[in-house]
């Protein structure tokens, strides 16, 4: 029984290019009580290989987490075998605003500790005692009124390049880290103030509004569905957007534009951009900011040290990579020196 992906991303690349059909990209989570996350995990993995499903899926005891890729035809199976399951039943599904087809190239269902790491050891606190959920409409309402105080549970990358106008956006690396600086940043309203949040899907606003009613606040609201959802509900019902520039998915694609607006600049110029790739040298492959011109100046590096290792023949690259771990926690590194123009 196949239980882990056989393919390379080069040869399923080739296959999807070669069936030339549409591909839908998707992301859902659900936080529950999974007494064994491994024959959970198992049993999605033997359902979605038959279903040429491809993504990226973690799985917990509290939940879980997925941003994957499936065949349109195959919509309606791969619903219908999610509502098989008690507590994905209806279970809301972010469709991508930008479809493509290549969005993920391999099947990795993961048995992880937690679902959104967090770096709580709190038994007491559980994490399906959420807070109360607002559609696109009712979150711009909310965030007009005085008494409501607008917080973005993402990190640094990522409301660098677009974030809700007037909300707090914390200077941090993890999602962890944010929990205590929100707390302690808002402690004195913990009855007098809303606390309305948002991220790119809501699973880790879904876990902080849970958090933070755990800790006191009184009055705690979740976006529902994050950004993702928010745009796809202001687009089809004509609402307000009060979104400004990109919103940055975890998928090849790096963002989706929401507004025109580019609030970021270059990490090496200054100029005004907000396209994030990642470093040409196999041995950094650091997250950062970068415009075109340059990507062309740099040879898509983030530095002069880094275009200088690229130009070496590919046996001297990998020498001067063996025996050196090189850390693929990608989303964290853009705080690098050698960026002039970094936040």
């Amino acid at each position: 029984m196949q239980l882990y992906n056989t393919l390379s991303a080069k040869e399923r690349r080739a296959l999807i290019e070669e069936a030339g059909e549409d591909r839908l990209t998707i992301s859902f989570y659900a936080y529950a009580h999974i007494g064994n996350p491994v024959i959970f995990r198992n049993h999605l993995f033997i359902h979605w290989d038959t279903l040429d499903v491809l993504g990226r899926i973690y799985v917990a005891k509290e939940g879980v987490n997925a941003q994957l890729s499936v065949p349109a035809k195959n919509f309606d199976a791969f619903k219908s075998h999610l509502d098989s399951i008690s507590f994905l039943e209806g279970v809301r599904l972010n469709i991508a605003i930008e479809q493509d087809n290549l969005s993920f190239l391999k099947l990795k269902i993961k048995v992880r500790h937690k679902i959104v790491a967090d770096g709580l050891n709190d038994v007491t606190f559980d994490v399906t005692r959420k807070g109360k959920h607002v559609n696109a409409r009712e979150f711009n309402e909310l965030v007009e009124k005085e008494d409501a105080i607008v917080v973005d549970m993402r990190n640094h990358y990522e409301s660098e390049i677009g974030h809700f106008d007037n909300a707090i956006t914390p200077d941090v690396d993890t999602f962890r880290d944010s929990l205590d600086i929100i707390e302690d940043e808002l402690s004195e309203h913990k009855e007098d103030k809303k606390l309305v949040m948002y991220c790119t899907g809501g699973i880790r606003c879904e876990k902080a509004s849970a958090y933070f009613k755990h800790k006191g606040f009184k009055q705690v609201y979740q976006l529902e569905g994050g950004i993702i959802e928010y745009t796809r509900q202001v687009r089809s019902q004509e609402l307000e957007n009060k979104f400004i520039g990109k919103n940055f998915v975890f998928d090849h694609r790096r963002a989706e534009r929401i507004s025109e607006d580019v609030i970021a600049q270059c990490h090496q110029c200054g100029h005004e951009c907000d396209k994030h790739v990642n470093c040409a040298n196999e041995a950094c492959h650091l997250l950062f900011i970068q415009c075109e011109d340059c990507a062309t100046k740099m040879d898509e590096c983030c530095s002069t040290a880094c275009k200088e290792i690229i130009a070496l023949p590919e046996e001297e690259q990998k020498a001067l990579r063996r025996g050196k771990e090189v850390s693929n926690k990608i989303f964290k590194k853009g705080r690098s020196e050698v960026l002039k123009y970094k936040k």
